[in-house]
């Protein structure tokens, strides 16, 4: 796929010299534009969103009695479990029966709560091990120093659990912009991402900038991957560190 996204000819089987022309069309193409639009305003809104949500989720988990936190637990890890095609239908389903009461269609509003709701449970899988990483006596440690609750919260819990943070929202994101199923059924007719517009390329004609699209689509997503690998590995260094010195 790659190699042929630089293949002059139409052909996915003959290789007949290289060009980049598949990759100027593909940005003078204004349904790619709009569809890639859509797709980076729906991702970053909901990572956003997922992130705040789904930090104060976890730690309203963390200080849950056992008893409760662990069936709400197995209740989040239901979307992570779940096939996409189970959540999109469901999703689908919910909002078309409430669109038929409070007279509203499937558009930007449901796709983005659709992402908002399956990547929350991502940022609390990342969160909450950082919390419980956490000395508790920190918090009372700070209050005791004067502090308020609140700033105990930004001043101690949020530069602690920071990296779980940044990792959940970073997963958040690359599961919103890599994602077609749910969109597929919570968008509705009006509203196209990216995935949906090289799956509509696909059933039309084939189109040498499929190629190209996916290409890109492959390759920033392996960046963020990447990313979010190589922070996970240097964070469990720098733990690993603190532990070995704090042994000694």
């Amino acid at each position: 796929m790659i190699v042929f996204s630089f293949n002059a000819s139409k052909s996915r089987s003959v290789w007949s010299g290289f060009t980049l022309d598949w990759y100027t069309e593909l940005f003078s193409d204004s349904m790619i534009i709009s569809s890639l639009t859509t797709t980076i305003g729906v991702s970053v809104l909901a990572a956003i969103v997922a992130t705040i949500a789904g930090t104060f989720a976890a730690i309203g988990f963390f200080n849950m009695r056992k008893r409760w936190r662990s069936p709400l637990l197995a209740i989040n890890n239901i979307p992570v479990m779940n096939a996409d095609i189970v959540t999109g239908v469901s999703l689908c389903l919910l909002f078309v029966s409430l669109g038929s009461v409070l007279k509203y269609q499937l558009g930007f509003g449901t796709l983005l709560i659709a992402h908002i709701t399956f990547n929350i449970p991502y940022v609390i899988l990342s969160v909450l091990p950082k919390l419980r990483q956490m000395d508790r006596n920190l918090v009372d440690a700070a209050m005791d120093l004067g502090c308020t609750w609140f700033q105990a919260f930004y001043k101690v819990i949020i530069p602690e659990i920071m990296p779980g943070i940044i990792n959940g929202m970073m997963i958040a994101f690359t599961m919103s912009i890599d994602d077609f199923v749910i969109s597929y059924f919570t968008a509705g007719s009006k509203v196209q991402t990216l995935s949906m517009a090289i799956y509509a390329m696909t059933r039309k004609r084939v189109s040498p900038k499929i190629n190209a699209v996916s290409t890109l689509l492959f390759l920033f997503i392996l960046l963020l991957l990447i990313i979010i690998n190589v922070r996970q590995i240097r964070q469990e260094e720098r733990e690993k560190k603190l532990r070995t010195l704090k042994s000694k």
